[in-house]
């Protein structure tokens, strides 16, 4: 009988030893990215550390800030790589991420819409700018802590899916990856169950981050007042203006629109009406607020632009059938998407949603797998009456 032979690839898909197989750990200095660095070193892999230099928080850093680039952050990653002897190198990304994150963050918020910085970063500087780097390290790929699964399809190409632990999944924040970068990249940490798995995995490495805290904050807004950095970044943000009904009616004044995002409640300071109200839309050109009630914000179809959809074929025109998130938090819902031209989509919802806000990110999911998203442009309500100020 012939003995079929089979290749015999490491733990990372490749068919070589780990010691002859360099891989580049983006390191943030948080307990995930340094559990991985640790977890691949002893499984004997040529492990370079990164860290990007991408904001100097300066004297202006609160002594406990939760956020991915603080001073503090560097330090620990540094230390973790001493501890666990890999070459180390601190990057600064300080002037690309200004211009692709915090100055679109910023235009954003101008636009009337909600950002999500996190997704810009991992998509240009971390995806983007980083991997150009690995590459130059002669690098065979790239792990993070992201908590997300990269798996095989049949034609052997990686493939995007959710984490095994749903309380930690991340996929919504990696939509962007492309083809190519799912091919170079690796997520250790993707198959734990728990994050108290990852931290096991820190303490028997004998790592100081072990306990650290998860970072809650956007990394250039450790004090969570993203309004007024927005506001010193573009003054004419805080530009007061009116609230408004449905119908245009004026019901009060506003602070700055970047205080406001669709979907919110509190803050509104409007007395004597009949039911709670609601930001609905936000109209920059006018500096106008419009709320309504909570029917008003129902939603059962939304556009997106700068598609990256990851089947490989194209949409199908009579519509694919997925299930979509609108928002990080939201359980994705049945859905159909239908491609409306160059790089962008339009999705139908089975059921209404509710708050959904241009500059979020509708996301597709088949099962598990991440089929792609798009950023949201806009959306159709439902209500009788739709906003008419102007």
């Amino acid at each position: 009988m012939t003995r079929r032979w089979v290749r015999k690839m490491n733990s990372l898909g490749f068919d070589k030893a780990p010691k002859d197989t360099r891989v580049v750990v983006a390191m943030s200095g948080g307990v995930d990215s340094s559990a991985v660095a640790a977890l691949l070193k002893s499984e004997g892999y040529d492990v370079v550390g990164i860290t990007l230099q991408l904001y100097d928080m300066g004297a202006n850093a609160p002594s406990r800030a939760k956020s991915c680039c603080a001073g503090r952050d560097i330090y620990d990653a540094r230390k973790v790589a001493e501890d666990i002897d890999i070459p180390y190198y601190v990057l600064d990304y300080e002037s690309r991420f200004r211009e692709e994150v915090i100055d679109d963050f910023a235009d954003s918020y101008m636009r009337g819409e909600t950002p999500i910085p996190c997704v810009k970063c991992n998509q240009t500087v971390k995806f983007r700018d980083l991997l150009d780097t690995a590459h130059d390290l002669g690098a065979d790929c790239m792990a993070t802590g992201h908590y997300v699964q990269r798996k095989l399809s049949a034609t052997g190409q990686g493939e995007l899916h959710r984490a095994a632990d749903p309380n930690r999944d991340q996929s919504y924040f990696l939509f962007t990856t492309t083809q190519e970068q799912l091919d170079f990249l690796r997520f250790p940490l993707g198959h734990l169950m728990s994050k108290a798995e990852t931290r096991a995995l820190a303490t028997k490495f004998g790592l100081e981050v072990a306990d650290k805290p998860d970072s809650q904050d956007i990394c250039f807004v450790p004090d969570g007042k993203y309004a007024r950095l927005v506001e010193k970044l573009r003054p004419e943000a805080g530009e007061p203006g009116q609230i408004v009904d449905l119908d245009g009616n004026v019901l009060g004044d506003h602070r700055g629109l970047i205080h406001y995002t669709i979907g919110q409640r509190r803050g509104l300071n409007i007395g004597g009406t009949a039911e709670p109200l609601y930001v609905v839309k936000l109209l920059p050109e006018s500096r106008q607020v419009v709320v309504g009630p909570k029917s008003a914000l129902a939603v059962q179809m939304v556009y997106v632009k700068d598609l990256n959809w990851l089947d490989g074929a194209a949409i199908d025109p009579n519509g694919v059938a997925v299930e979509v998130k609108l928002r990080s938090a939201m359980a994705p819902a049945p859905a159909m998407i239908y491609p409306e031209g160059p790089g962008e989509a339009r999705i139908e919802l089975h059921e209404p949603q509710f708050g959904i806000a241009p500059g979020q990110a509708g996301v597709f999911y088949a099962g598990d797998r991440v089929m792609g998203g798009g950023w949201i442009t806009r959306q159709e309500l439902l209500a009788a009456s739709a906003p008419t100020a102007a």
